[in-house]
C-alpha cells in the first residue's frame, strides 16, 4: 500500500466533519475508508473490500478499541461521574451552592462577578455548568439589568475553559485517553497525566479567556454587539424581571460532599497506584519531587474509576439521608446521568477506533515524513494545530470530536518531526506539550464561535437568550482572545519564549483591548 494513502482516513473524517457538521458519522466514514483501503491491498476485490471493510469497522476496530482495559475504565468513569452530577442536581445540592453565592450580588458588576465565580465552582462538567448557573442566575441577572447576551456569554465562555483544564472533570478521561494513545503509538515511557499537567503551561486560550471575562466584568467595559446589548439592558430596561419556577431549597453541602470525595479520592487513588517505597525512602528527594514521581507512575484510569464510584455512592447516601428524594427517583436520576454521557462514550469509542486504523496504516510516519520534506519548522506545528483545531471545532460544534480527530494524527506526527530534525528530548518536549495544549485550546475556541455547538446552544437555552444574538455577541470576544492567544502565546512560546512571559504579554495586550476599545456601560446605583 502506498504510504500516502494512510492519510485518507483522518482526512476523510475531517472533510466530512466540515461538510456534515456532525462528528460521529464523520469518524465512521474515516474508519470505513481505512478498512476498505487495507482490504483492497490485502487482496480483496472491490465489492468484497467494501463489504468486508464495513464489517471490519465493527468487528475489528470498534470492538478492538474496547478490548483495551483502560478504555473500558474511561467509559465506566464517564458514566459514573455523569450519574453523580445528575444526582447532586436532583437533590438540590448544586442549586444550594449557586443560591448561596447569588445572595452576595448587589449590582450588575457584582452579579456578573458572582456568575463567573459560580462557573468556577461548577468545574467538573460543562453541561451542568451551563444549565445550573444559567438557569439559577437568570432571574437575578434580569433584576440587576444584566443583558441575557452577557449572561450567556459569561456562562458559555467560562464553562469549557474551566472543565478543559481542571484535573477532575467529565473531560479528563477523554483527554488522558487521547494523549495516552499518542504516547503509546510512539513507544514513550511517559504518563498521560504528566503530559497533560505540563501542557497546561501552553493552554493560552482557556486561561486568557477566563482572564478576559474577568477584565470585562471588573472594568465595566464592552465593545461590539455586546456593548449595544448591555446599554439596552441598562438604559432601555429591555430585560424584564421575572420570577423563577424552580425550587431553591437545596443545601450546598449535598453537592460539596460528593465533589470532595471525587477530588480527594482521585488524589488518594493516584498516590495508592503510584506509590513506590524506594522513592519515598530516598532522602535526597524533596516532598514535591516524590509526589511528582508518584503521580507520574500512577494508574490514572484506575484512580478515576475508584473516585467516581465512591463519589456516586456518596451522592446516593447523602440524598437518602436527607430524605428529600425517594430511592427510586435517585436511581432514575443516576441512569439519566449515564444516558447524558452516551454521546460522549460513542465519540470516544469511534475516536479510539480511528486511532487504531491510523496506527495500522502508519499515518503518523507519513505525516512526519511529509513535514520533513516540506522543511517545516517544528515550531510552526503548534500554530497550525491551533488553527486547524479551531476550524474543525467551529464546523462540527464539538470540542470532543475535534480532539478525537486531531490527537491521534497530530501528536505522533509532531514528535516524529522533531526527532527527524535531530532535536534533543529537552527541545522536543516543549513543542510536544504546546501541540497537546493547542489541540484542546483550538477546539474550545472553535466551539465558542460555532452556532451549532452543544454548549453554546445550552447556554442560550439556560439563559433564555436568542441563540443567534448569543453567537453574534460572543464571537467577537472569542476571536479577539483567540488571535491574541495565537500571536502572543502559542507562536512565541513555540520559538522558545518562556510560557509565563508569553502569558504576561498576552494578558497585557488583552487589557489594552478592553481599556482602549471597550466603552463604559452605565452602572445602576
Amino acid at each position: 500500500m502506498p504510504l500516502w494513502m494512510s492519510i485518507l482516513p483522518p482526512l476523510v473524517a475531517i472533510i466530512m466533519a466540515l461538510l456534515l457538521k456532525e462528528v460521529i458519522s464523520s469518524l465512521f466514514l474515516g474508519i470505513l475508508t481505512g478498512t476498505i483501503i487495507m482490504s483492497i491491498y490485502g487482496g480483496c476485490g472491490p465489492l468484497e473490500a467494501v463489504g468486508g471493510g464495513l464489517l471490519r469497522v465493527v468487528d475489528t476496530y470498534v470492538v478492538g478499541s474496547l478490548y483495551d482495559a483502560d478504555h473500558v475504565k474511561i467509559i465506566v468513569f464517564t458514566l459514573m461521574i455523569g450519574g453523580m452530577v445528575k444526582i447532586v442536581t436532583v437533590n438540590g445540592g448544586m442549586k444550594g451552592i449557586v443560591n448561596w453565592l447569588s445572595k452576595r450580588a448587589r449590582g450588575p458588576r457584582s452579579g456578573q462577578l458572582m456568575t463567573f465565580v459560580m462557573d468556577l465552582c461548577v468545574f467538573f462538567d460543562d453541561y451542568s455548568n451551563t444549565l445550573v448557573v444559567g438557569n439559577t442566575m437568570r432571574p437575578l441577572a434580569d433584576k440587576l439589568r444584566i443583558s441575557r447576551e452577557k449572561l450567556s456569554y459569561i456562562v458559555d465562555s467560562t464553562s469549557a475553559p474551566v472543565v478543559a483544564m481542571a484535573f477532575i472533570t467529565t473531560w479528563i478521561g477523554a483527554e488522558l485517553s487521547y494523549i495516552q494513545d499518542g504516547i503509546n503509538n510512539l513507544g514513550l515511557e511517559m504518563s498521560s497525566y504528566s503530559v497533560f499537567f505540563h501542557s497546561l503551561a501552553y493552554s493560552f486560550y482557556p486561561f486568557l479567556t477566563l482572564a478576559f471575562v474577568l477584565m470585562i466584568i471588573l472594568s465595566g467595559r464592552d465593545f461590539g454587539p455586546m456593548l449595544k446589548a448591555e446599554r439596552r439592558a441598562r438604559t432601555m430596561h429591555a430585560v424584564v424581571e421575572e420570577t423563577s419556577d424552580e425550587e431553591h431549597g437545596g443545601r450546598a453541602v449535598d453537592a460539596i460532599i460528593p465533589l470532595l470525595v471525587l477530588i480527594f479520592g482521585t488524589v488518594a487513588g493516584l498516590i495508592a497506584t503510584g506509590y513506590d517505597s524506594a522513592v519515598w525512602g530516598d532522602a535526597s528527594m524533596g516532598f514535591f519531587a516524590k509526589l511528582s514521581a508518584t503521580i507520574g507512575a500512577a494508574d490514572s484510569y484506575t484512580a478515576l474509576l475508584w473516585s467516581s464510584l465512591c463519589s456516586l455512592l456518596t451522592a446516593i447516601i447523602v440524598t437518602l439521608l436527607r430524605r428529600k428524594v425517594k430511592f427510586g427517583k435517585i436511581m432514575e436520576a443516576s441512569v439519566e446521568g449515564f444516558k447524558s454521557m452516551f454521546n460522549a462514550v460513542v465519540i470516544l469509542t469511534m475516536a479510539w477506533a480511528i486511532a487504531l486504523v491510523t496506527k495500522d496504516m502508519h499515518t503518523a510516519e507519513f505525516v512526519s515524513q511529509l513535514l520533513v520534506r516540506w522543511s517545516l519548522s517544528p515550531a510552526l506545528v503548534p500554530v497550525i494545530t491551533f488553527v486547524l483545531a479551531a476550524l474543525i471545532g467551529f464546523s462540527t460544534g464539538t470540542s470532543w470530536g475535534t480532539m478525537a480527530i486531531l490527537y491521534p494524527l497530530i501528536l505522533p506526527a509532531s514528535w516524529l518531526l522533531c526527532q527527524d530534525q535531530g532535536m534533543t528530548m529537552d527541545a522536543t518536549l516543549p513543542i510536544f506539550y504546546n501541540v497537546v495544549a493547542s489541540v484542546l485550546a483550538g477546539a474550545v475556541m472553535g466551539d465558542h464561535c460555532s452556532p451549532i455547538s452543544d454548549t453554546t446552544i445550552m447556554s442560550s437555552l439556560a439563559s433564555q437568550c436568542d441563540h443567534l444574538k448569543h453567537v453574534s455577541t460572543q464571537m467577537p470576544y472569542a476571536l479577539t482572545v483567540g488571535t491574541v492567544a495565537l500571536l502572543a502565546g502559542v507562536l512565541p512560546a513555540a520559538f522558545g519564549l518562556p510560557s509565563w512571559l508569553a502569558f504576561l504579554i498576552a494578558v497585557a495586550v488583552l487589557w489594552c483591548v478592553v481599556r482602549f476599545v471597550g466603552k463604559k456601560v452605565k452602572q445602576i446605583v
